[in-house]
């Protein structure tokens, strides 16, 4: 279980590096403002929020992968409460995008389903 662990949470933070880009880098262009419904005006007036919450995502998948790497490393402890950190991070993110934008739980499910399996399986391996 703590292998599937880790592949989810992986994929959650490759998920999370794609928002990163969509919110960094390509915020403004059609296909960020398709995916987060929001005219050019209002991507080019928030822009500098999408920048700094980009980051955000980034730094949780950094946390991830360097969680990861440091339990194959075979600090099993250290690795595994980055992995909780980051992955249960995103887990907690999309718990506050789904409370406070209801018409946005699409979007919450897709940002925090597979990192929270990825938690589930995580605790279900490391507590054997």
């Amino acid at each position: 279980m703590v292998i599937t662990g880790l592949v989810l949470t992986g994929i959650a933070a490759l998920v999370h590096v794609f928002i990163f880009y969509l919110e960094s880098i390509a915020w403004t262009s059609r296909r960020a403002r398709a995916v987060f419904g929001t005219s050019a005006e209002e991507a080019e007036a928030t822009k500098v929020l999408a920048f700094n919450q980009g980051f955000y995502n980034l730094f949780l998948a950094i946390a991830v992968f360097l969680g990861i790497g440091v339990y194959a490393a075979g600090f099993e402890a250290v690795g595994a409460t980055l992995v909780f950190t980051g992955a249960g991070s995103m887990v907690a993110a999309a718990a506050v995008l789904i409370l406070s934008s209801p018409d946005k739980a699409s979007a919450a499910v897709k940002q925090g389903l597979v990192p929270a399996l990825g938690v589930i399986a995580l605790i279900v391996g490391v507590w054997r």
